[in-house]
């Protein structure tokens, strides 16, 4: 017997640019120990692209599950029972809710090149934690696994 998929699975990815960025900083790696040689040079190439393309790595590898009666968002583990309804939010209002309306002791799992994203009110009165906000590529998939996953 096979375990069955989790009903929602998304991993926030760096976009495209940021890895000809990435190659970009060993290029500049490069060139800065071009008066040493070419072995230098070379050394630069590969260790400068190497260090941004493994902090590039790091920073897309968020992942956002809904998996087994519990939300799983990055290094967070919330049950399914702590939480209240979802609310997809636009790119505009997931910019406010970054900004201005923001509570600093909510869980926010941001990405910066995410524009939309979902809300849910912690219900659990012992967790002091108002709300999760999660940047995600697809705010009404996830608010449907949310809303139709039974918790456990």
């Amino acid at each position: 017997m096979q375990p069955s998929a989790p009903p929602y699975d998304e991993r926030l990815t760096a976009p495209r640019s940021w890895w000809f960025i990435a190659f970009g900083v060993g290029v500049a790696c490069a060139l800065m120990l071009l008066p040493l040689g070419s072995l230098p040079l070379l050394a630069g190439l590969v260790g400068g692209t190497a260090a941004a393309a493994a902090a590039v790595s790091s920073y897309g590898s968020a992942r956002i599950r809904v998996v087994a009666g519990a939300l799983v968002a990055g290094d967070a583990r919330i049950p399914l029972s702590a939480l209240g309804e979802p609310e997809v939010l636009d790119a505009e209002e997931a910019r406010a809710w970054r900004t201005h309306k923001a509570d600093a002791r909510a869980f926010m799992l941001l990405r910066s090149y995410v524009g939309t994203a979902v809300r849910v009110e912690i219900t659990d009165p012992d967790d002091p934690t108002p709300y999760v906000f999660l940047s995600t590529r697809d705010p009404r998939g996830l608010a449907a696994a949310l809303s139709a996953v039974p918790a456990a």
